[in-house]
């Protein structure tokens, strides 16, 4: 049996340079098995709400009315001058009422002004119809 004595002229113990892995690995499978237990089972199935097929199909055209407004503020309903406001806003308004709305398909010249085109589009907004469009504006990209 062999045994070490420190020769040297100091007292102090000597310094173990070796990192003791013992507790790292005992965390370590501690938080492995954790995160086994966490994860939720997977499903190998999909759930997804199908869509019921009905035999009536229904393939109606929505109604379209165009409005286009022009260089000098004019509006026209499907090509017919309105007088004045009051008028589009009665319009508006018995489109809003029927049973299914109609599609708005709105086309405003390049030199309207806005106001004339946010008051449309306002209108539109106040009577409830929610399906507008903006039809030529591609014209204005460039």
């Amino acid at each position: 049996m062999a045994m070490h004595l420190n020769t040297g002229s100091s007292d102090e113990p000597e310094v173990m340079m070796d990192i003791n892995t013992t507790p790292l690995i005992d965390v370590m499978l501690v938080l492995i098995i954790m995160l086994i237990i966490t994860i939720p089972a997977q499903l190998h199935s999909v759930n997804l709400d199908m869509p019921v097929a009905t035999n009536a199909a229904r393939n109606t055209e929505p109604m379209v009315v165009k409005i286009d407004i022009e260089a000098d503020a004019r509006v026209l309903w499907n090509g017919q001058a309105l007088a004045n406001r009051q008028a589009l806003e009665a319009k508006l308004a018995e489109a809003a009422a029927l049973q299914t709305q109609p599609e708005l398909h709105i086309r405003s010249h390049a030199k309207a002004k806005y106001e004339a085109a946010a008051a449309v589009l306002a209108g539109a907004q106040r009577a409830g119809l929610t399906k507008l469009g903006i039809v030529g504006s591609e014209r204005f990209a460039n």
